[in-house]
């Protein structure tokens, strides 16, 4: 017994001693950051540009000049780069399909998805059309790497239906090939927003530290995840056994939530964790403040 008393305190100081190298590595990495953005800031500034220039041309020796010249040059066009994938989201272009087999000569349209999460740009989606009809120009999914959790279908199905049947009474569909890509890019953001605050559940409710160990809350939350592939419903469990199921709409707001114990529906629970919250982000920052 007066062995565990000594050791106790050694126990608690080590855990605090880990908490503080935590942080201080937390902190170096933000700060390499910001150090990152403001030279990236100052480097490709106009008044930077003017300066660099002016003592390039009457330096005797401008190597190093030379080299931040170039640097600048680099992130010019990096941030131009990122400007056009932000303004323009959905691009088009044509490509040939390799196959000797292949319908329409092998005449591919390509179109390309840019997605950012989190203030980064995430790889970009591609569905690639043909027109393997002979007698129409009416286009058809060929391949693409867009989630399977996405209804891409479906959205096939209602903005770019196939040719009816000579046979057929009906009026023939047309097709809106504009009205697919948006409609399509759209799905994509929000299964990437609903994955993203999931992301942020779990961040308020101290899950995504290095060492795993959960916020000291009242009631200690033990997991959040996607309880579904379209990251519709979240799964919420806490540190004593009871486990909760919130379902959210496609643009983030809370629509229900259940929470189970061990006499069976626990409504305080879903009280106690949602409160007045309206949107999961908001759950989000009740968490944090928590």
């Amino acid at each position: 017994m007066a062995s565990e008393e000594v050791q106790s305190p050694d126990i608690s100081v080590a855990d605090q001693l880990d908490n503080e190298i935590a942080n201080l590595r937390s902190q170096v990495e933000s700060l390499k950051r910001d150090l990152q953005l403001q030279t990236s800031t100052l480097i490709t500034s106009e008044s930077t540009r003017q300066i660099l220039q002016t003592r390039s041309a009457t330096a005797d020796d401008s190597s190093r000049l030379k080299e931040l010249a170039a640097r600048a040059d680099e992130q010019n066009a990096h941030k131009q780069q990122c400007l056009y994938r932000a303004c323009a989201s959905i691009t088009t272009f044509k490509v040939r399909d390799p196959d000797p087999n292949a319908v329409d000569d092998g005449k591919v349209l390509g179109l390309r998805f840019e997605v950012m999460s989190k203030a980064r740009f995430l790889r970009p989606y591609y569905v690639m059309l043909n027109r393997p009809y002979p007698d129409a120009a009416y286009l058809r999914v060929h391949r693409h790497t867009v989630p399977q959790c996405i209804p891409l279908s479906g959205l096939a199905a209602r903005h770019l239906p196939p040719p009816t049947a000579k046979d057929d009474f009906d009026a023939p569909r047309g097709q809106d090939l504009a009205k697919f890509a948006r409609t399509l890019r759209r799905e994509l953001v929000r299964y990437h927003n609903r994955t993203a605050v999931i992301g942020d559940l779990r961040g308020a409710a101290g899950l995504e530290s290095k060492k795993g160990k959960a916020k000291e809350l009242r009631d200690p939350i033990v997991d959040v995840s996607a309880a579904d592939a379209q990251a519709k419903q979240i799964r919420v469990e806490w540190a004593d056994g009871r486990t909760g199921r919130l379902v959210m709409s496609d643009d983030g707001d809370i629509l229900k939530m259940v929470a189970q114990g061990e006499n069976g529906q626990d409504r305080g629970s879903v009280k106690q964790l949602i409160g007045e919250s309206i949107r999961v982000e908001d759950l989000a920052k009740r968490l944090e403040g928590a």
